[in-house]
């Protein structure tokens, strides 16, 4: 074979080796190629394309209106009730303590007993009072008797009225004495200032105890008095003579009626509400001073704005809705009263037939555009009704 015919057979193979090289490199890359990626805008326009079309976010300006349910609110006769937590204390409570440093010399009670007012609790050593008051009553005996001739004297004109004068001076102030020593002799004998149960023993027999310091406790448990916070929006009704039904864990299925006996001549300015006390009549001695109690107050019935409580928004402790207006929602924010299953009471912040948003509210932002698919609304006077109307 020539030279020549050997090179031409060299460079065919080599051009199709490049050839098919080049073949196998372009169908990799297409196998890899994103899916869906079309050609270059210039290209589909030059083959008569049109562009696909091009999606635009939910709920931003010039995109498409989110989808909602919306409920409207209505006015219904509620049988409105407050809820509060209160605390129980006792009618009278007190603390039993000396006046004075001394010895304890008898305990007259048990603890957890039943006393009545004036009975005695504990004896203190009392021979130094009573010393001390039989010196005064001695000083006071001699000085009426003094008191008494000199009188006769000054009558007959032997005294003159300085000497008299002197005479009675030194008579009342006997008497005087006789009156404190007859006082610190009482302290050495402590008595319950009024009726109710002792609570635990604190001092012994031979104690030596200084003033203040407690020896038992003393309450009186006939009558509770339980303390509890409403706000300032239902203080109007706050009244004495209300009935009040109370509740504790300690006795399920307890339940514990009064009325309210006073309430707060101040409103709490950190808080906003007001202190209620009612009484609870306690016979039967369940209730303890200090113990948590659930209250419930009844205002009877009245008319009161009510919406789906899944249309609430709770951030920070306040409340918002999303209330829907010419295609556009608005967030704001109101006042919630009385909930029950499924609905709560507005107070404040909502008028009578404004749609509320009660499901898509997690796409939307204030001043979204909305599209309605459940509930269009029937105007009739003062309240819209919903009703059903899903798109297609």
């Amino acid at each position: 074979m020539s030279e020549s015919l050997r090179k031409v057979l060299l460079g065919t193979l080599i051009g199709a080796f490049v050839v098919g090289f080049a073949w196998h490199a372009a169908s990799e890359r297409a196998k890899h190629a994103p899916v869906g990626l079309g050609p270059p805008a210039s290209v589909s326009k030059q083959a008569g394309q049109n562009p696909g079309p091009v999606a635009v976010a939910a709920g931003k300006p010039g995109g498409s209106a989110i989808p909602v349910v919306v409920v409207a609110a209505t006015v219904e006769r509620l049988q409105v009730e407050i809820e509060a937590l209160g605390t129980a204390r006792a009618n009278e409570s007190v603390d039993i303590t000396s006046k004075v440093s001394n010895l304890v010399t008898a305990v007259r009670f048990a603890e957890g007993q039943q006393v009545r007012k004036g009975e005695v609790l504990v004896e203190l050593d009392g021979e130094q009072a009573r010393a001390d008051l039989a010196v005064a009553d001695a000083a006071l005996k001699e000085s009426a008797s003094q008191y008494k001739r000199s009188r006769e004297l000054y009558d007959t004109k032997v005294l003159s009225d300085a000497q008299i004068e002197q005479i009675e001076a030194t008579f009342s102030a006997n008497q005087a004495r006789v009156a404190a020593a007859r006082s610190r002799l009482n302290d050495t004998v402590i008595r319950a200032p009024f009726s109710g149960r002792v609570g635990l023993r604190r001092v012994s027999v031979g104690s030596l105890i200084a003033p203040g310091a407690v020896i038992t406790t003393l309450d009186d448990t006939s009558t509770i008095k339980l303390d509890f916070s409403v706000p300032e929006t239902v203080v109007a009704a706050m009244k004495s003579g209300l009935s009040v039904e109370a509740t504790s864990v300690a006795y399920p299925g307890r339940v514990f009626s009064g009325t309210v006996a006073s309430v707060d001549s101040r409103v709490d300015p950190n808080t906003r509400s007001v202190v209620v006390r009612a009484a609870l009549p306690n016979s039967d001695g369940l209730l303890k001073p200090g113990m948590f109690l659930t209250v419930r107050l009844s205002r009877g019935d009245a008319d009161a704005l009510v919406i789906p409580e899944e249309s609430l928004l709770l951030e920070q402790g306040d409340v918002f809705v999303f209330v829907a207006q010419d295609g556009k929602v608005a967030r704001r924010k109101i006042q919630t009263g009385q909930r029950r299953v499924g609905s709560v009471q507005v107070v404040a912040g909502l008028r009578p037939g404004e749609l509320v948003v009660t499901e898509g509210t997690q796409k939307l932002r204030d001043g979204a555009s909305v599209s309605i698919v459940e509930g269009t609304a029937e105007r009739n006077d003062d309240v819209v009704t919903a009703k059903g109307n899903a798109q297609q």
